[in-house]
This record gives C-alpha cells, sequence and structure tokens, in this order.
C-alpha cells in the first residue's frame, strides 16, 4: 500500500468526521459556518497532500493544526495523543508502571537524575548520574527524554534490561528490572521546624492528599505535640479539584464552601463544600505560596484566605482559575478542554484576567486597575482578584545569579554531587551536613576545569545595546566607553564562584543530599536556609502578629499597591 493512498485513506476519515460533526455538537445558527469551515479545510488539506512537492506526514500535519487552532483558546485547552496519555495519568494521579526514576540527558546519552525511594531503580542500585546506554538491548543514544521515557514506561510487572554506564569507574553493567506501578507520594515531607511548630509539603494534588496531609498532621501532633504548623504549596502546580475542599476539610468545619465552579454547560456548574468533620479548626496556620502556586493549590490557600482560616505568606500566585474537563476523542486520544472558571468562598475567580500581561513563567503580570474587584472575607478583610492570590505576608523568592542557573543547566553542580557520591559511600544526617572550605574548594577547582558556558544578564544586555548603537551608527563616537564597560563587566570565573558562593553551597548542597536522602532529604535542607519559612515562624511565634492579621482592621500593604508588608524590615 503506497504512502499517497494511505493518505488518501486518512482524508476519507475526515470526510466522514466532517458530516457526522456538522449535525452534532453545534449551537443553534453555527452550522453553516463550521460546516464551510471544516470543508475549506478538508479542500486545503486534500490539494496540500496531494500536490505539495515532498511526501507529507497527514497525521503530523492535523496535529499540528490542532495544537494551532486550540493555542487560541487558553494554555489548558490541549490535544493529547494516545503516546502522551502516561505522561497525562501520572500527571493527574501521580501513578504510572515504570522504574521509578527521573532521567535527564547529559550529553549523548540520558542518564538517571534521581531514583525514586523504594521503587525498581532505587532497589536494583541504579545511581543518579549512571548512564543508559541501551533499553532492551536498543541503543539509546542521542534519543530524545521523551522516547527514553516511553520505553522505560510499561505495563507492571513487565521485564526490561538496561544497560548502564557508571562514572569514574567506567564500568558496563548490565540491569534486569520489573516495572512496578509507581505512585509518588504528595506529602514527600513532614517535619518539626521549629519548638511546638510542625512543617508539611504538599508538591501535587493526586486522589489521596488529603488524606496524606491529615496523616502527616495527625503525627506531627503524636509524636511532638505540635500547637501551630506551616503547610507548604509552594510551586505546587494543582491537580485534581476535588481534591481541594478535601484539604480544607481537614482544617474546616464541614459544610462551608470552598469552591464553585461556573461554565457554558450548566448541568456540569458545581459548588464543593467540605462534607465531613474537621481535624483540627483550631491550631494556627500559615500556607506558603509562590508564582508557582497554581490550580488546585490556589483553591486551598484562597478558600483558606477568605475563610480567615490561615495566614498566607509568599507571593501571588500564579493565577490559574480554569477547570478542565477531559474528554475522550478517536484512536485512545483525548482533548483536555476548559469547561468552567472556579470561583473562591468571597466571590473572587483566581484567573488571571489580563491574559496579554504575564510573566516568563506564565505567571500573573501587571493588572491593570480597571480588571481589579474588591471582595470581602468572612471577617471582613478586604481581598482582591484580578489573577493569583495576593499573600497576606508578602515574602520575595530570592533572585538567582546567571552563575548559578549556568552551573545547574549546564550539569556542573550534578556532575561534582555525581563524584562527591562515588568518593564518600556515606554523610553525616541531613541536620549535620554542610558543604566545608574543603568540599567547596574541590568545588570550585572541578568547575573551572569544566567547559561550560558564563554571560551574565549584564553583558548580554551591553551586547544587545552595543548591536542597536551600531545599527544607528553611534558606536564611533563611543567605542572607548563601551569597550571600558565591557571590560569592567567581563565575567571572571574564579571570582565569581567565590562572589556568589553562599548562593551556590545551597544548590551543591541540595544536590549531594539527594543523593543519599532522596526528595525529602532535599527538602529538609533547603528549609535551613529558607527565608520564607522563617517569616511563617516569626508569626506563629507571636500569637498576637498572627491574629492581627486575620482581623478586620488588617490592612494588606501589597493590596494597598505599597511596596511591602508589615513584616518586612
Amino acid at each position: 500500500m503506497s504512502k499517497k493512498y494511505v493518505s488518501r485513506s486518512f482524508l476519507a476519515v475526515i470526510i466522514v468526521a466532517i458530516t457526522v460533526v456538522t449535525f452534532l455538537g453545534f449551537k443553534d445558527g453555527d452550522d453553516f459556518k463550521i460546516a464551510k469551515s471544516l470543508d475549506i479545510y478538508y479542500s486545503l488539506f486534500r490539494d496540500v497532500n496531494t500536490y505539495y512537492v515532498d511526501e507529507t506526514d497527514p497525521e503530523k500535519m492535523v496535529e499540528n493544526s490542532i495544537k494551532s487552532m486550540l493555542k487560541e483558546l487558553d494554555p489548558y485547552t490541549v490535544y493529547i495523543p494516545e503516546r502522551d496519555m502516561d505522561d497525562f495519568t501520572f500527571m493527574i494521579s501521580g501513578e504510572y508502571g515504570g522504574i521509578g526514576a527521573l532521567i535527564r540527558n547529559n550529553g549523548e546519552f540520558p542518564i538517571i537524575a534521581q531514583p525514586y525511594k523504594g521503587f525498581p531503580a532505587d532497589k536494583n542500585g541504579l545511581k543518579a548520574g549512571d548512564k543508559i546506554l541501551e533499553i532492551d538491548g536498543k541503543s539509546t543514544k542521542d534519543f530524545e527524554i521523551s522516547e527514553v521515557s516511553d520505553r522505560l514506561k510499561g505495563i507492571p510487572q513487565t521485564k526490561l534490561k538496561l544497560l548502564i554506564e557508571r562514572p569514574f569507574i567506567n564500568e558496563k553493567i548490565e540491569k534486569e528490572l520489573v516495572r512496578e506501578e509507581i505512585k509518588i507520594s504528595s506529602v514527600p515531607y513532614y517535619g518539626l521546624v521549629d519548638e511546638g511548630i510542625g512543617y508539611i509539603r504538599v508538591t501535587k494534588f493526586t486522589p489521596d492528599v488529603s488524606s496524606q496531609v491529615k496523616e502527616a498532621l495527625r503525627e506531627l501532633k503524636a509524636d511532638h505535640q505540635i500547637t501551630s504548623l506551616v503547610l507548604d504549596l509552594r510551586n505546587n502546580p494543582g491537580g485534581l479539584l476535588i481534591e481541594a475542599p478535601k484539604v480544607c476539610n481537614v482544617f474546616v468545619e464541614k459544610g462551608e464552601e470552598i469552591v464553585s465552579t461556573k461554565g457554558k454547560v450548566n448541568t456540569w456548574n458545581q459548588t464543593l463544600k467540605t462534607t465531613s468533620s474537621a481535624y483540627d479548626t483550631d491550631i494556627p496556620l500559615v500556607v506558603l505560596v509562590s508564582r508557582g502556586s497554581a490550580s488546585a493549590a490556589e483553591i486551598v490557600a484562597g478558600a483558606l484566605q477568605d475563610l480567615d482560616r490561615a495566614v498566607i505568606l509568599g507571593q501571588r500566585t500564579f493565577g490559574k482559575g480554569l477547570v478542565q474537563t477531559t474528554l475522550p476523542l478517536s484512536y485512545n486520544s483525548q482533548l483536555k478542554v476548559t469547561t468552567a472558571k472556579y470561583y473562591i468562598p468571597s466571590g473572587r475567580c483566581v484567573q488571571a484576567l489580563d491574559y496579554t500581561n504575564r510573566n516568563e513563567d506564565g505567571s500573573v503580570g501587571h493588572i491593570p486597575d480597571s480588571l481589579i474587584t474588591e471582595f470581602t472575607t468572612k471577617n471582613g478583610r478586604k481581598v482582591y482578584d484580578g489573577g493569583g492570590i495576593i499573600p497576606d505576608v508578602k515574602v520575595e523568592a530570592e533572585e538567582v545569579s546567571q552563575l548559578s542557573i549556568n552551573l545547574i543547566t549546564q550539569n556542573v553542580i550534578f556532575d561534582f554531587a555525581t563524584k562527591f557520591a562515588f568518593e564518600n559511600p556515606t554523610i553525616p544526617s541531613v541536620e549535620d551536613f554542610d558543604i566545608t572550605d574543603k568540599t567547596y574548594n574541590n568545588f570550585v577547582q572541578f568547575a573551572l576545569e569544566d567547559t561550560f558556558k558564563y554571560e551574565s544578564q549584564s553583558e548580554r544586555e551591553l551586547e544587545k545595546l552595543e548591536k542597536v548603537i551600531k545599527r544607528e551608527k553611534y558606536y564611533e563616537n563611543s567605542k572607548d566607553e563601551f569597550e571600558q564597560l565591557k571590560a569592567k563587566l567581563s565575567n571572571d570565573k574564579a571570582k565569581d564562584l567565590q562572589s556568589f558562593r553562599s548562593e551556590i553551597v545551597q544548590f551543591l548542597r541540595d544536590e549531594i543530599v539527594g543523593r543519599y536522602y532522596y526528595e525529602g532529604g532535599q527538602i529538609k535542607t533547603n528549609l535551613k536556609d529558607d527565608i520564607q519559612l522563617f517569616k511563617a515562624i516569626e508569626i506563629l511565634k507571636d500569637v498576637n502578629k498572627y491574629k492581627s492579621i486575620l482581623s478586620s482592621e488588617f490592612k494588606n500593604k501589597e493590596q494597598l499597591g505599597m511596596k511591602t508588608s508589615m513584616f518586612d524590615k
């Protein structure tokens, strides 16, 4: 069967689809417009496929056109082809069949970035830094990470063979693993952060996250007699909407409205309330949020703020207040489509109202005053919409230097941690481990021997300015000044590795600790330098301060357009 014949058969399917959809799912009055547009699309597709000078890939062309069409709507309405369903399932449920390890690129071959504790990769002795040369006898050289991931995943209890190369010993090792159902905990760490103050980290909203939060709180109260709590939702991208009220229900009594959804299909609109007796309605609570806190995480933070149940601390959250419904399509593909917006108890919508003003990471950017509406909490505090949840106490995240970014993205820190772990079978406990002068000096030497590229933001901006001035023909008149400035800004790796030492040490410590104590250890060690956590502890230790924030007299300086919160020094 020729490729052209296959292509035309594929087009025949489109014709049938057009015929069917012309009569189904359209609003009155739209039938002719849609039928006309689909007819034009089919004609164009047919002629491109028939007459284009080179062979075309009809399936890829259709998929690209679908993605372009959906891109015009919002970032969350997406087409999910059959090959991506495993990744989608994992994102929603935290479960998949595989070996239980993060993988990343590092040269020609993929490597193990981090094995998950207790899963096949870990149980079979795979270590961070191991190079994956073959999967079931097939070389992985120059494979895309998605292709490597597809080959590692599979039905639980099926076997696969890996050929790996362990760094620094240049030894090739064969491993036979049995895939398991991989279920990653949504609460990877909880513990005591100060006398009487507990801490729970929630990384995503999977089907049992509320049970994990409740159990963590129970253990903290039983083992450490905590009297207050920090709930960390920073960089939590959300997940299942239904879990947000359940998490709130741990701290909020039965019958409280947490979130309502409103969309085009009225029968899908719903109001979600807490449905069980709360576990603890009195424990003082601070919720940490960041620009990466989104969706269900924003519902929890926003609802607890609206009900005056917790102090929210950190940065304005991402601003995703849209509900997605997953609908099955032909050939095991799916459509994740935005069907509603959600509203928290005060009546405000978390969704950023202005799509045109977003930060580089997609979070809420500048919001014009005309798009902001005032609402009130249960106690009468003023809160505002426009996008995301504005924290009661604003604490900005520390900026990361370009040097640290390069050391991370170019795997310099990762590779040194691999070398360190090879040379040091054990390290002290997370509480006692730190980067000594000797270790840091070894890292500096390692980094300087590496060929990593490093250009500061200032240098890049100066280069852009130089191009503009040359284009406008002002360069010759200011050439000497430019060269002097360029020389001053020219980076010195050795000097900068010392200048940014305190920052680099944190990333280095995090990477090394992960080799011995996994994700939970990394979270724990990061808390040593966590400014937001320190602020939360300060508030929880001062009962009057905590109560004043939740009172109707409290004025949030961020909400009033002022520079900082009342707790900034």
